[in-house]
C-alpha cells in the first residue's frame, strides 16, 4: 500500500508512458490534449460557424476519456499523493526568484503569488491568463497540436514536424523563463 500512496518513480511511469504509446500506435490512435478542446467545441455546436470544426466528433469519444483521466488523475495526484517536504532548489534559483518578489520558495509545488485566488484576480492575474491563454491557443493551433500530441505521440511516430514543434516548445519556454517572466515579476 506505501508504494501505491507515493509518487512512481520514473522506471514504472516511464515504461508504462511507453505501453500506452504501443496500444495507441497499434490501434491507429493520437494522443493529444488539444484535439479535445476541438472536439468540445464541435459537440457545442461551432460547426455551424466553422468548417474546422465540422467533422465526427463521435470518433474522439476515447481521447475524451483521456480529460476525464487527468481530472482523476490531478485530483489523486494532489490529494493522495502529495507531501509536505520541502523542494529542494539551487541557491542561485531562490535567490532569483526571491528578487521577483517570492515568498516561500520551494515550500510548495505552486507559489501563491501566482496560483492564490488573490493573485488570479488581481488586474496583473487577469491579463495574465487572457493573453497567455490567447498565445496558448494560437501556438497550439499554428504549430498543429499541444505538447502532449508532439512530444509524446509526434516524437513516438518519429515525425519530423513534432520534433521541430518540440524544440520550438523547449526554446518558448527558456525565452519566457529567463527573459519574458522577469519583466512580468
Amino acid at each position: 500500500m506505501e508504494f501505491i500512496l507515493q509518487p512512481w518513480p520514473w522506471y514504472v511511469t516511464g515504461p508504462l508512458l511507453a505501453f500506452v504509446m504501443f496500444l495507441l500506435i497499434y490501434f491507429g490512435k493520437t494522443f493529444g490534449m488539444s484535439s479535445n478542446l476541438r472536439t468540445f467545441c464541435t459537440i457545442a455546436g461551432a460547426g455551424k460557424k466553422s468548417e474546422f470544426f465540422n467533422f465526427d466528433w463521435k470518433s474522439q469519444k476515447w481521447n475524451l476519456i483521456v480529460v476525464l483521466g487527468a481530472v482523476i488523475g490531478g485530483f489523486i495526484a494532489h490529494f493522495l499523493l502529495s507531501n509536505e517536504t520541502n523542494i529542494q532548489l539551487n541557491p542561485q534559483t531562490i535567490t532569483k526568484l526571491e528578487t521577483f518578489g517570492f515568498e516561500n520558495i520551494g515550500k510548495t509545488l505552486v507559489p501563491s503569488e501566482i496560483y492564490s485566488w488573490d493573485a488570479v484576480f488581481s488586474f496583473k492575474g487577469i491579463a495574465i491568463l487572457i493573453i497567455g491563454g490567447f498565445l496558448v491557443g494560437f501556438g497550439t493551433r499554428y504549430a498543429g497540436g499541444c505538447t502532449s500530441g508532439h512530444a509524446i505521440t509526434g516524437l513516438s511516430n518519429l515525425q519530423t514536424p513534432s520534433l521541430i514543434a518540440v524544440i520550438g516548445f523547449f526554446l518558448g519556454g527558456l525565452l519566457m523563463t529567463h527573459f519574458i517572466l522577469p519583466l512580468i515579476f
